[in-house]
């Protein structure tokens, strides 16, 4: 019985979310019954993050324990073998027994996409969302800037446990202006921090996007960190522009071919 560590690509669209719910299609569900097709007889998968409904994510990590008499590739050609089509194992390794991919995180990057344009593009709207009027990109990364460092971030979310701390300390955000193949224009968002609280990207993007608008300015982001409110502020920015893009670990943590 050996220990692995997956990391998993999927789009979220379809699914309410990475945890397994009653009645209602996951991630962790999906995975779950594909692994059930090989041999796995666990009881629930671990992973680095619970997305939320309509996220998605290029970097997810999971781990679990399984007899497999083969090697680490072909488990994961068998996983994809099993996996519904929205979701695949990029990478699949073995590690040291005790590893557990959210205790033993150490940063996680999220990026957000979205695009300026007066009428919809069907083709983007699945994973970006669409501003408008248009926003300064100047604006966006003075808004970003001020997310850098340890902060009580309890006015952008809530702790993913009842009674948890909501400091958390970002490393890095930035704004970035990007091109696709067409020549179509877009932004994205890109945050690394040690933790997120639950809905903490997506309601910072809100915020900035108004700020970036002119709906609001730069100080009502400045005294949410200095002078945290009871209750996290309002607005949303929808799923479908989230991506977990990495997790990143110590590199004390063995991986085995």
């Amino acid at each position: 019985m050996a220990r692995y560590q997956v990391i998993l690509a999927y789009d979220g669209a379809r699914y309410c979310g990475f945890q397994r719910q009653i009645n209602a299609p996951t991630v962790q569900g999906a995975v779950e019954r594909a692994l059930k097709q090989i041999g796995w007889q666990g009881r629930a998968i671990m992973a680095a993050g619970r997305t939320d409904t309509g996220v998605h994510a290029s970097g997810q990590v999971v781990a679990f324990d399984l007899d497999w008499k083969h090697s680490p590739a072909d488990l994961r050609a068998a996983m994809n073998a099993h996996l519904p089509p929205d979701i695949a194992a990029q990478d699949v390794h073995t590690v040291e027994k005790g590893f557990h991919p959210r205790i033993q995180a150490i940063s996680r990057l999220y990026r957000y996409s979205l695009y300026c344009r007066e009428i919809p593009d069907p083709l983007r709207d699945r994973y970006a969302w669409r501003v408008w009027p248009s926003v300064k990109l100047d604006v966006l990364e003075q808004a970003a800037n001020s997310f850098i460092g340890e902060y009580d971030f309890a006015a952008f979310g809530t702790p993913p446990r009842l009674g948890g701390s909501t400091v958390r300390t970002v490393y890095g955000a930035s704004w970035q202006s990007l091109n696709d193949l067409s020549g179509r224009f877009g932004l994205a968002f890109e945050i690394r921090a040690n933790g997120f609280l639950y809905r903490m990207v997506r309601r910072m993007v809100y915020l900035q996007v108004a700020v970036g608008q002119g709906k609001i300015g730069l100080d009502v982001l400045r005294k949410a960190l200095e002078m945290p409110p009871s209750l996290p502020l309002q607005g949303l920015a929808p799923p479908q522009g989230l991506v977990l893009v990495e997790v990143a670990y110590p590199s004390g943590i063995r991986r085995d071919e």
